[in-house]
């Protein structure tokens, strides 16, 4: 039994999918399915069912898959603790990101981190929050940058800052001439919303229940929303086929100038409105943490990350430090 070989079933339970999980380990399928095959006849039990295009776990599989998770964990932990007398700032630091925060604050805080630690550079990973929970765990990035709230999965969790949501309208639209709006003005609007895996969306309907039924079962023209980044929602705002919230952060400091101070390239078909206190009820947020697993050792490179995130500008946000 190897750690390869432990890497290789904890990667076919996750993606379901020989093939994709023999290009997520970055071998072949013959490779993989061979060395799964040798693991299986090693403890004489079977790990997978294998049907026409699908694969499923094993009830004795799960168990032996959560086991060997555990097991390249603790793997890791010794190559950190091999690390521990060394400097913790040498050495890349893998870091991911959620879809919605990266194009927004990695520019920035890759460039702090170049200037403030330019002996650990920062391996990026932008993914869905479960992919990079599920990473976390089996030790391949080192931290992650998220939205609350996602499962108790046991991790440390430090709190970068909160963001509000603002609102984005065409700029040809009736509601664009408010200085601000509520959810309540939203109600009956065309909501744009991301597709189904993004936490922001989830977060967009926890604000906007009454927007689930723009849900990636509705008919028609809805189901084009679904994996569009929240640029591409932006060109469709612009296009005036509906409204949609945006974290603050997303939105260039220059669409919310004055009209008369606004650049022509810079957006000039959407308005970007705060959404306002309506019957005692804050406007919504959402808190971005950094999180990591306990067992990371390297806790000054996490401490450098959160220094190089203050460094950033964020605007319009509420920094938070513990």
């Amino acid at each position: 039994m190897t750690l390869t070989e432990l890497k290789y079933i904890v990667a076919v339970a996750r993606e379901k999918h020989f093939g994709r999980a023999a290009e997520a380990c970055y071998v072949s399928q013959p490779t993989l399915s061979v060395a799964i095959k040798k693991l299986e006849e090693e403890l004489d039990v079977k790990l997978f069912e294998r049907s026409a295009g699908e694969v499923s776990v094993t009830s004795l599989g799960e168990e032996i898959v959560r086991q060997a998770q555990s097991v390249l964990e603790q793997a890791n932990e010794i190559k950190e603790i091999a690390k521990r007398g060394k400097d913790p700032l040498s050495g890349v630091l893998t870091l991911g990101v959620i879809y919605t925060i990266g194009p927004y604050l990695l520019p920035e805080l890759v460039r702090n981190s170049i200037r403030m630690t330019p002996q650990m550079p920062l391996m990026l990973q932008e993914n869905f929050t479960i992919r990079l929970l599920e990473m976390l765990r089996t030790g391949e990035i080192d931290c992650a940058i998220m939205a609350e709230p996602f499962p108790d999965t046991g991790l440390a969790l430090a709190p970068l800052y909160d963001e509000p949501f603002m609102a984005a309208v065409p700029s040809a639209h009736p509601l664009a001439e408010r200085k601000s709006l509520s959810t309540t003005d939203l109600k009956n609007e065309t909501m744009l919303l991301l597709g189904t895996g993004h936490c922001f969306r989830d977060h967009v309907l926890e604000v906007c229940p009454e927007f689930a039924r723009y849900a990636s079962n509705s008919e028609g023209i809805r189901r084009t929303f679904e994996g569009s980044s929240l640029e591409t929602i932006k060109h469709m705002v612009a296009a005036g086929m509906g409204v949609t919230l945006v974290p603050r952060l997303s939105v260039p400091e220059d669409a919310l100038a004055p009209t008369e101070r606004r650049r022509k390239s810079d957006e000039p078909h959407i308005r970007y409105l705060p959404i306002h206190e309506e019957d005692g009820i804050s406007p919504p947020t959402r808190r971005v943490v950094l999180a990591w697993r306990r067992s990371f050792t390297r806790y000054e490179a996490i401490a450098a990350l959160r220094n190089a995130v203050y460094a950033c500008p964020l605007p319009g946000v509420q920094r938070l430090t513990q």
